[in-house]
């Protein structure tokens, strides 16, 4: 079972609003891919929340979005910032990119992000398997928060 963030955002609005804010801190984040061989690739990447979805742009010919096209599973970690602040934790998502050859949705996208070239670049919205927030809670606590398509919030708490 899979979710887009639409459908995430519906079903746990302050994490969702918690991840969008930590990924909105900076441009840059961390892809990882699975390789031809299927060795581990992570790559820097910006991405957008968009329309209720999640959308990684990439440049044209791009070994991520190469490998993204043999396989569809990916993690994405927000770039975590300079020192050990982390403001608002530490989060990512996993799931699987789904390639957008649509013109209408292609459109939609370019006209908000302006990519350098609208005509020659890969477009994948994201279907969630996994969000995840590490945290520090009440100054004592490391918090780790996961969710998954289909069921509920779960916190684990560590000393």
């Amino acid at each position: 079972m899979t979710f887009n963030w639409e459908a995430f955002a519906a079903a746990e609005p302050e994490l969702a609003r918690t991840v969008e804010d930590r990924f909105g801190m900076f441009t840059h984040h961390v892809l990882a891919t699975l390789r031809k061989d299927g060795s581990p690739r992570t790559t820097g990447l910006e991405v957008r929340f968009l329309h209720g979805e999640l959308w990684l742009g990439m440049m044209p010919h791009s070994l991520k979005a190469a490998d993204l096209r043999r396989d569809p599973r990916f993690a994405l970690q927000a770039n975590p910032g300079a020192g050990q602040e982390m403001g608002g934790g530490d989060v990512r998502v996993a799931g699987r990119a789904v390639e957008v050859h649509d013109p209408v949705e292609r459109a939609r996208y370019t006209e908000q992000v302006e990519p350098p070239d609208p005509d020659a670049f890969h477009l994948f919205r994201v279907e969630l398997t996994e969000v995840v927030r590490t945290f520090i809670e009440d100054g004592k606590y490391l918090a780790v928060q996961i969710w998954k398509p289909g069921e509920p919030l779960r916190t684990a708490r560590r000393t």
